[in-house]
């Protein structure tokens, strides 16, 4: 009897060890979701591989709360719908702790709900139209006081070339058009008319450029200086440059700045005859200070040791890729601070964290609005596809999510709401 209750006994413990996933013991499951195929592919694969090239440095250090991170690497393919159903089955199925993923505004609303309902964390890196704040997301990217206003008042100003005419071109989903109606309302402020406004818009994945650009540059020879704000986003961007060099739309006749042009999307492209335009971001490889240097050579030594395809031989940097490389380090020290990966109590341990740049700034994350505080930077394309920093802020700008410019607005808390 004794022998059989012992044996029941071992047979219930092995069970209940059984019953427990494998990772609970001696990993955390962390989530990348980013499109490593379709139109966004350009832009997010090499996020997925700075999530990646993180990871390894925390678990090199031990990993967190004595465990190491254990990667889910999902491709929901620059398919909206199939973010949140990748996003469920990180968080249902595979029980990541936090996810890092998406790029385009569209794909951070279409994973919103799933992360809110299952009381779940993202962090989100890159640049978006704000006019959002969620208790489940935490935004490393630019909010717009943080990238797009600066980059408009700067071409407006003397060393910007005063233009008063502006081109608002972007890619046709909520984030350009968001973004585009906050500069109308700001340009308006400025005394910018609606006839020196044109707003022109492309569906994701467009190849197509010459109508356009050369809607540009009649709207930019009726007398005005013209210039034009791009939002255009994803593998779009190539054939859009190179349109602009075959019409030879120069820097000095019309100047381009970008928001989602960096290092990686002009990798296709020849710069020289682009050289002089202009992108608006909160980091550029070409910084000068030692925590860039030491990013860019963990990146490309990270990068030739991984075989990662254009990097292994050239390896570039770029603003989204920063972004990435903040926020899971920032993560992993709100989970040490804590001592839990439990959403609340990292939620609480994220307000205020700090972590040296790249960019060469100590970034701070706000203690209520989610967003990093971030320097903001306007770089000339050079010859090279890099960067010749020629403005920037004198030290980091706190976020501004609910734009002023737009007066519904008014009255709304830079804080997420409590639910």
């Amino acid at each position: 009897m004794l022998r059989r209750s012992a044996l029941r006994s071992i047979s219930l413990a092995a069970a209940s060890l059984l019953a427990v996933p494998a990772w609970a013991a001696d990993t955390i499951k962390v989530g990348v979701l980013h499109s490593l195929s379709g139109t966004m592919a350009i832009s997010e694969t090499v996020l997925k591989d700075t999530v990646l090239m993180a990871i390894d440095e925390i678990n090199a250090k031990g990993g967190v709360l004595g465990k190491k991170l254990e990667p889910v690497v999902v491709d929901p393919a620059s398919n909206w719908p199939l973010f949140a159903e990748k996003a469920k089955q990180l968080i249902s199925q595979d029980k990541v702790a936090v996810v890092f993923g998406c790029w385009t505004s569209v794909s951070r609303k279409s994973v919103l709900p799933v992360f809110e309902s299952t009381n779940s964390l993202l962090f989100y890196p890159v640049q978006y139209e704000g006019e959002e704040l969620s208790k489940n997301v935490f935004y490393t990217g630019a909010a717009p006081n943080q990238q797009a206003i600066p980059a408009v008042e700067y071409l407006m100003s003397k060393d910007g070339g005063g233009a008063k005419r502006f081109v608002l071109l972007g890619t046709d989903y909520v984030y350009p058009r968001t973004t585009n109606k906050i500069l109308r309302a700001f340009l308006k402020t400025k005394g910018i008319g609606e006839a020196d406004i044109l707003e022109e818009y492309t569906p994701f994945g467009h190849s197509d450029y010459q109508s356009i650009i050369a809607k540009i540059k009649k709207f930019a020879a009726e007398g005005k200086k013209t210039a034009v704000v791009s939002t255009i986003n994803g593998d779009s961007n190539v054939p859009f440059y190179k349109e602009l060099g075959n019409q030879g739309l120069k820097a000095t006749d019309v100047p381009v700045v970008a928001f989602s042009v960096g290092e990686e999307e002009l990798r296709g492209v020849d710069t020289k005859p682009l050289v002089g335009h202009l992108a608006a971001w909160n980091y550029f490889m070409s910084l000068k200070n030692p925590a860039n240097e030491a990013f860019t050579k963990k990146w490309a030594t990270y990068a030739k040791a991984k075989n990662i395809a254009g990097h292994k031989d050239k390896p570039l940097t770029n603003d989204p890729m920063e972004a990435t490389y903040i926020g899971v380090h920032m993560w992993a020290q709100a989970v040490a601070k804590a001592k839990s990966t439990e959403t609340d109590k990292v939620i609480a341990a994220m307000a205020g964290q700090t972590f040296t740049a790249p960019s060469g700034i100590t970034s701070k994350m706000d203690e209520k609005n989610h967003h990093l505080h971030k320097s903001v930077f306007i770089g000339e394309v050079k010859a090279d596809g890099q960067f010749n920093v020629v403005w920037k802020t004198p030290g980091p700008v706190q976020a501004d999510p609910w734009s002023d410019y737009i007066p519904e607005n008014k009255g709304k808390k830079n804080e997420p709401e409590k639910k």
